[in-house]
């Protein structure tokens, strides 16, 4: 945790800056650096009939660490995303409660 899915994001961008990113936010967030996923949705936005060419899209679930964190988190995202060359970049959270979230049949 947190789990991070991106769409219309290119994986190759995604290997060139998944690093950097969880390093940067797993001492943010202070958790292990294997709580962090990313994930890279094939997905594709459609407006008004037509595929837009650049529209990244990310959505964080995670147990909420408060809006300060939360705001220092988008813009770590935003930063390492449009290093690869995004110029604007759409991030929604979604909290999770943890008597909803198990693991292995417990939940935390």
């Amino acid at each position: 945790m947190p789990q991070i899915k991106t769409k219309n994001i290119k994986k190759d961008h995604l290997k060139l800056i998944c690093k950097d990113m969880i390093d940067e936010l797993q001492g943010l967030i202070e958790c292990p650096r294997n709580y962090f996923t990313i994930e890279c949705l094939n997905s594709e936005f459609i407006t008004d009939g037509e595929i837009p060419a650049e529209y990244p899209f990310v959505e964080v679930s995670w147990f909420d660490r408060g809006q300060e964190t939360k705001d220092k988190t988008a813009k770590i995202i935003t930063k390492y995303i449009q290093k690869v060359g995004y110029d604007s970049v759409d991030i929604i959270f979604n909290s999770l409660n943890t008597k909803d979230y198990y693991e292995n049949g417990e939940h935390f």
